[in-house]
C-alpha cells in the first residue's frame, strides 16, 4: 500500500481509512480537500493523536494556541488527550493527506 498513491477524491467531504489497529493504537490516513471543522467545533477525545501532514497544506488550531503559519509537508503535531483542537483551514485547491496515530 502506498498511502499517497492512489487517493480517494475527498472533494465532496473528507475522507478517513483506517490503515492500522493494535490495542492501543490507531493509525489512519486522513484526506481533506478544502475542508475545515465546523465554526464553533471542538474536537476533544481521549485519546492523544499525533498527526503528519503527508502532502498538502493546512491550518490547525489548539485551544489558546494558535499556529500563525500555515503547516507543511513533513510537519508533525502531537495533540494531549482531552486537548481541544480544530482544523481552521486546508488547501482547497490541492488534496491535504494526513497520516494520524491515536494512542492511548
Amino acid at each position: 500500500m502506498n498511502v499517497l498513491s492512489p487517493l480517494p477524491d475527498a472533494r465532496a467531504a473528507e475522507h478517513v481509512d483506517e490503515l492500522l489497529t493494535r490495542p492501543g493504537l490507531r493509525i489512519t490516513r486522513i484526506v481533506s480537500f478544502g475542508q475545515a471543522s465546523p465554526p464553533g467545533f471542538w474536537y476533544e477525545q481521549d485519546e492523544g493523536e499525533w498527526v503528519l501532514l503527508l502532502a498538502g497544506a493546512a491550518r490547525p488550531q489548539q485551544a489558546r494556541l494558535s499556529f500563525v503559519s500555515k503547516e507543511q509537508p513533513g510537519d508533525c503535531l502531537d495533540i494531549a488527550p482531552h486537548r481541544r483542537h480544530r482544523v481552521e483551514w486546508t488547501d482547497p485547491g490541492a488534496a491535504t493527506v494526513w497520516l494520524a496515530a491515536f494512542y492511548g
